[in-house]
Order: structure tokens, then C-alpha cells, then sequence
């Protein structure tokens, strides 16, 4: 026994001071939060050897960023030969100096995505903050077949015809041709002080159609304009020509609720603006009480992740080609039910909000871009309005914002 505490006593001055020091706890990582987001509404012809440089435009900053790339509508496996992510100069394809990262996944710099699936990339270590326009830059070498994509994009992003080596380029010089859609990203998550994120679940009068391109004027982005005070992030889910009931323009909302909205990062509100598609579409659906039942399993769903929901009513169509007064019946009896109905956290009356005094049927002349349907950029300020309102009032607002330090305002959105 002596011999070994002579051993102990000259080995334990040599033993790193590390070992010797009582463990501590280390701080928790920051939370991952959802900054922007885009749902897939189709597919394209793939274009092998093309590098993408998609423009997306964060809500919320953070340390670090992770994005999501989507071949959830292709039917090959789909590989992604090179993929970076860099804070945008100015406007165009340049990427601001010194900001370009390559994204890997589990640490490589390429992946084969399945058919139906998504990838989502390891940590990016590139600080960004609130508001910032981010280049996701994805080179396809192959024909994985049809191009998962988002067509109503209202963002001009750009295209590399020969992409091989060009992801990393910081100049882009290379970026000679311009599109309208949104290649394979589908979101950007963030890490940082974020308290969360809203999610806009709609069709195209939250993707945006109406508002002026290039300016981020879609009523979400006019939300994340409200909430930015409150470290809330917004991810816009809305699909052009997307349905409540039935397939549509992209999976039906119901089809699409977990993929589109309850599995993205740091939820902590859903809102729902979708149906006046079931109503003047093909085949119209005029059963006031099937609208009421998806909205009551879209909450339920929802709920079941301690989610609350703010349902948004549906605004007049009154001068579109497709009105009917027929319609216009089932769209005040669906009002009715997402008013009154008790199945909605909170009620955003988007129909008050913007329908013509003088003619409820109609949208009102300062909110109508011209066809009727859709809002221009004052009614999506409009919108945002109501919503940000809805919010505030949500009943389940205290547990579901913990993280905020003063309650959501209800001042007007500017700009």
C-alpha cells in the first residue's frame, strides 16, 4: 500500500489540470429557430450542370445557420454536388466578401437526397442578422429528374448555366441568367436568441400574389416586420393555387400541415388562411361542413404539439371571374364558423379588414391590384395588421411566448 501512494503522489502533480478540476455544467446550445421558409408547389426540368443561387430573405439573426433542401416532389434520387450559404451585397448575385461558407452534410460537401425526401445541412457558423437577404447556392452535376421547386417565388433569384466550381464564387459574374422560382431550399434555420417562429399556412394570398416582387411585401413579410422587437421569426407557408380539401397546386393543407409547418424548428404559432381556393375551384366544394372539420384536425393537430391556432377568415373575391353567389354563400357561412365556431386559439378578421364598405362582396378598390382576388401592398400591410393583432390575443399567447419581455403591440405596420 505505501508503494502505491508513493506512485499516486508523484503522478497526480503531472496529470492535466483539467482532469483534476470538478466538472461543471456546460451552458445549453442555443435553440435552433425557423428564419424563412418556402413550401414546395411543383417540380421543373432539372438543369444538370446548373448552379442555383437562390435569394431568401431572413426574419430573425442568429449565430449560425442550417438550411433544408428539398427533393420531396422529385421521383429520383436527387444529388447535390455543391451547396454554400453567404450573406447577399447588395442586390444581384454577389455575395458580400468574406461571408461565402460551404454547407456540408454530416460532414461532407455533397448528398444524394431520396425521392419524397429532405436534407437538412450540418451548422453553417455565419452570423446573420434580422432582415438579411442570404444566397443559398445549390449545383446539381446530374439529371436527378424533376426539380422539387416553389414557382411563385416574387424574388429574382439567378442561375449559373455551367455550375461546376461556381458555388463558391463570391462574384457572380457566372449568374448571367435570372428565374422567378425557388430551387431545392425550402428553409433556413437559424441558432441564436430567437424566441420562435409563426407559421403563414395558406395559398396564394400568403404567397404573396399581388405584392410588388422584390420588395418583400407579402403580408408574412409584413409580420415578420412587426414581430422582429419580439425575437419572433415568421416562415411563410403559403402555396399559390393550394387547397384546404383536396390536392390542388401542391399537397392539400391537410396534406401538407406536418412537413409544411408542425416540423419546422421553434413553432410556436400556427396561422391558417386557406379555403376561398376549395370554394371557386375545380371541383368547387360548397359543404360549409367540411371546411369545418379539416380546420377542426388542422387545430387538433397542431394542438397535439402544444401549438396554438389563429384561423384568418376568408376575403371577398367579388369582380374575380370565378365568383358565384353561390360561393359567396359558402364563404360567409365558413366566416361564420371560423368567427364563432370555437375552434380557432384566436380569430384574425382578415374579411373586415378588407372588404369594400360599399360592396362587401368586393375587396376594397385601395387593397386590389386589379383582379379582385389578391391584395397589392397596402393590403398586405392590412393583413399583417389584423394578424399581429390576433396574436397579441391568442389565449394561450403567455405560454406559448415565454421568451418575450413586453407583450405584442398592435401599432400599425409602416412602409
Amino acid at each position: 500500500m505505501a508503494k502505491v501512494v508513493r506512485v499516486l503522489a508523484v503522478l497526480l502533480p503531472l496529470l492535466p489540470a483539467a482532469l483534476m478540476t470538478p466538472a461543471t455544467a456546460q451552458p445549453a446550445p442555443l435553440p435552433w429557430t425557423g428564419s424563412w421558409e418556402t413550401a414546395p408547389s411543383g417540380t421543373a426540368a432539372p438543369l444538370p450542370g446548373a448552379a442555383f443561387r437562390n435569394v431568401v430573405h431572413l426574419s430573425v439573426g442568429g449565430t449560425a445557420v442550417r438550411v433544408r433542401l428539398s427533393n420531396r416532389l422529385g421521383t429520383r434520387p436527387l444529388r447535390l454536388g455543391a451547396v454554400t450559404v453567404a450573406l447577399r451585397r447588395a442586390a444581384g448575385p454577389d455575395a458580400l466578401p468574406g461571408s461565402l461558407r460551404t454547407a456540408t452534410f454530416h460532414g461532407a460537401p455533397e448528398v444524394t437526397v431520396p425521392p419524397g425526401a429532405d436534407a437538412v445541412s450540418d451548422t453553417v457558423p455565419l452570423p446573420v442578422p434580422p432582415a438579411a437577404d442570404l444566397l443559398v447556392t445549390v449545383y446539381t452535376p446530374d439529371d436527378s429528374g424533376p426539380a422539387t421547386y416553389h414557382r411563385t417565388a416574387l424574388q429574382t433569384s439567378y442561375l449559373a448555366p455551367v455550375g461546376a466550381g461556381r458555388a463558391a464564387d463570391e462574384d457572380g459574374t457566372a449568374y448571367a441568367l435570372t428565374t422567378s422560382h425557388w430551387y431545392y431550399v425550402t428553409g433556413v434555420d437559424v441558432r441564436g436568441p430567437a424566441a420562435g417562429s409563426v407559421v403563414a399556412f395558406g395559398d396564394s394570398l400568403t404567397d404573396g400574389n399581388g405584392s410588388t416582387p422584390d420588395t418583400n411585401r407579402r403580408w408574412p413579410d409584413r409580420l415578420a416586420q412587426r414581430l422582429r422587437g419580439h425575437r419572433l421569426g415568421v416562415l411563410n407557408a403559403g402555396i399559390s393555387g393550394n387547397r384546404l380539401l383536396r390536392d390542388g397546386t401542391g399537397p392539400s393543407a391537410l396534406a401538407r400541415l406536418d412537413a409544411d409547418a408542425l416540423d419546422r424548428a421553434g413553432v410556436r404559432a400556427l396561422v391558417v388562411f386557406e379555403g376561398i381556393n376549395d370554394i371557386k375551384g375545380t371541383p368547387q366544394a360548397h359543404d360549409p361542413a367540411a371546411y369545418a372539420d379539416a380546420y377542426r384536425t388542422l387545430v387538433a393537430r397542431a394542438h397535439a404539439r402544444g401549438i396554438p391556432v389563429v384561423g384568418v377568415t376568408l376575403t371577398p373575391y367579388g369582380g374575380y371571374p370565378a365568383w358565384t353567389p353561390a360561393g359567396e354563400d359558402v364563404r360567409l357561412r365558413v366566416n361564420a364558423f371560423i368567427r364563432t365556431g370555437g375552434a380557432f386559439d384566436a380569430v384574425a378578421d382578415a374579411d373586415a379588414a378588407v372588404r369594400d364598405p360599399a360592396d362587401p362582396t368586393r375587396i376594397r378598390p385601395a387593397y386590389d391590384p386589379g383582379d379582385h382576388l389578391h391584395f397589392n401592398d397596402a393590403g398586405m400591410s392590412a393583413v399583417a395588421d389584423t394578424v399581429s393583432d390576433a396574436l397579441a390575443r391568442t389565449r394561450h399567447s403567455v405560454a406559448v411566448f415565454p421568451h418575450l419581455s413586453e407583450p405584442i403591440t398592435t401599432s400599425k405596420t409602416t412602409g
